[in-house]
């Protein structure tokens, strides 16, 4: 075969090509068309079953689910018809068979992806946390904004955002701060040993009986919980409503502002940690002197020694060193001395 003749076999094979095209050209446009459809249909009807969950709290998360699974079991199914318009031999069960093949190797690819998402799922359907929650989980701390298949996000209280993965909040511990209407908050107030401790509990319970974002019931109680080196501690614990992040802040505040004031307003002491330091006591006219050395301060009348000042200590070691060799003897040694 000359060129000549490989150019017309070329171009006849291209004028095929494109007569083919021109042929399939109006089953692709349907297809396209049908495809477009259900997409758009998909979509309007994860809508719709969104509007209808979105009135009932418990049932918004299932809403969630049920139309993102319908939104895709819809796209699937405009895959089918449009791919059926644009190949007429084509059957359903050939792209089952393919998936099938593939599916092996696209979930060791998108192991991941996959987990997370069965999370999303799992999270959507048993609800351990809803939209508008506020939850911790490990060092993040927010309100839960979107639950979606693959990640949740929440907006941390300094206003940012954390997007999570589900598998991990499917596999961790989360607390929930708002999954009951009722919240206890605590906090611990030292008083000083001389001060009566029953009267110091009356009046914090009288002053937190007496304000109107505390609970009557559960009602407030305080407890001593700890004898401390300065302080007796007594714990205050009492319920807001709602156990929102704001509501605890703010309800916290006013508490332990009124209890202090009312405290220090009775006479209670609120003592501060104090450390006292003792000094084995060495003086010029008690060194070396046992009976006459001291711990701590001084006992009944007896006479204050002076301090040991640097300059008569070394004053004082140099004379009795001097001493000791002009008699020949061994210079003592002060620490065996005062520590024996």
């Amino acid at each position: 075969m000359n060129l000549e003749e490989s150019f017309q076999a070329a171009g006849a094979n291209m004028q095929a090509m494109v007569d083919s095209f021109i042929i399939l050209l109006p089953n692709l446009l349907i297809a396209v068309i049908v495809f477009a459809l259900f997409w758009f249909g998909a979509r309007l009807l994860k809508r719709a079953i969104r509007r209808v969950t979105r009135r009932h709290r418990q049932a918004r998360n299932l809403g969630l689910v049920l139309g993102r699974l319908s939104q895709g079991a819809m796209v699937l199914l405009g895959l089918f018809i449009a791919l059926s318009i644009v190949i007429p031999t084509f059957q359903p069960g050939d792209l089952v068979q393919l998936l099938g093949i593939s599916g092996v190797a696209v979930g060791f690819a998108f192991r991941d992806i996959l987990q997370n998402f069965l999370a999303g799922i799992l999270i959507l359907l048993t609800e351990p946390f809803q939209i508008n929650d506020q939850i911790v989980f490990k060092n993040f701390e927010g309100t839960v904004e979107e639950i979606q298949t693959r990640a949740t996000t929440i907006r941390t209280y300094d206003g940012r955002r954390v997007v999570i993965p589900n598998a991990e909040l499917f596999t961790n511990s989360v607390t929930v701060n708002t999954a009951f209407e009722n919240r206890r908050l605590e906090y611990d107030i030292g008083i000083g040993y001389g001060d009566d401790v029953q009267q110091a509990k009356q009046l914090i319970l009288d002053t937190l009986n007496g304000m109107d974002e505390v609970l009557a019931e559960p009602s407030p109680d305080a407890l001593v919980v700890d004898l401390a080196e300065s302080t007796i501690n007594i714990r205050l614990r009492w319920w807001i409503k709602p156990p929102r992040r704001a509501d605890s802040l703010d309800s916290r505040d006013r508490v332990l502002t009124a209890v202090a004031q009312t405290l220090v307003g009775h006479g209670i002491d609120l003592p501060f940690p104090t450390q006292q330091i003792l000094f084995h006591d060495q003086t010029e006219e008690t060194d070396g002197d046992r009976s006459r050395q001291r711990e701590g301060w001084p006992s009944g009348d007896r006479e204050v020694p002076k301090p040991l000042s640097i300059g008569g200590s070394l004053k004082q070691l140099v004379l009795m060193r001097q001493q000791n060799q002009t008699n020949g003897d061994a210079p003592p040694s002060r620490d065996a001395d005062r520590h024996e």
